[in-house]
């Protein structure tokens, strides 16, 4: 089994008790938040009607012995390079921030849970909406 890698929209499933979401989390082996999503979710707090529960919530969820949170460094922005220039050739171009978050997914090794499409196109990334798709069953 292999660790998983959390997208912004992956995390809030979770949060909302959506089942699929709720079994990879729970059958993860390791759960990674990279900070790129985590500075999408404080953003997303910072102007919600419940930034401070939501900010509390975040910390719990960050101090299990399960999670890990990963940050960019210059072999990620290697890594979003190559990202970059194959999905420009293709013609598909994903959003700036899930490019560093698909990046992080391949430098760490890890499936990435997530809803959007689009990560589809990312060369050997493995991405997933349910537990089966991700390795995990």
């Amino acid at each position: 089994m292999t660790a998983v890698l959390l997208d912004t929209n992956a995390y809030t499933a979770f949060k909302q008790g959506v089942p699929d979401a709720v079994e990879i989390i729970q059958r993860a082996p390791q759960v990674v938040l990279c900070s790129v999503v985590i500075g999408e979710l404080l953003a997303g707090f910072a102007v919600g009607s419940r930034e401070e529960q939501n900010r509390q919530e975040l910390q719990q969820f960050l101090t299990s012995t399960r999670v890990v949170i990963v940050a960019v460094d210059e072999h990620t922005a290697t890594r979003y390079a190559t990202i970059y220039r194959s999905l420009r050739a293709k013609g598909r171009p994903i959003p700036t921030n899930d490019m560093w978050i698909a990046a992080m997914a391949l430098q760490y090794g890890c499936a990435l849970f997530s809803f959007d499409g689009h990560f589809q196109a990312v060369d050997g990334l493995l991405v997933g909406m349910t537990a089966a798709e991700l390795g995990l069953l």
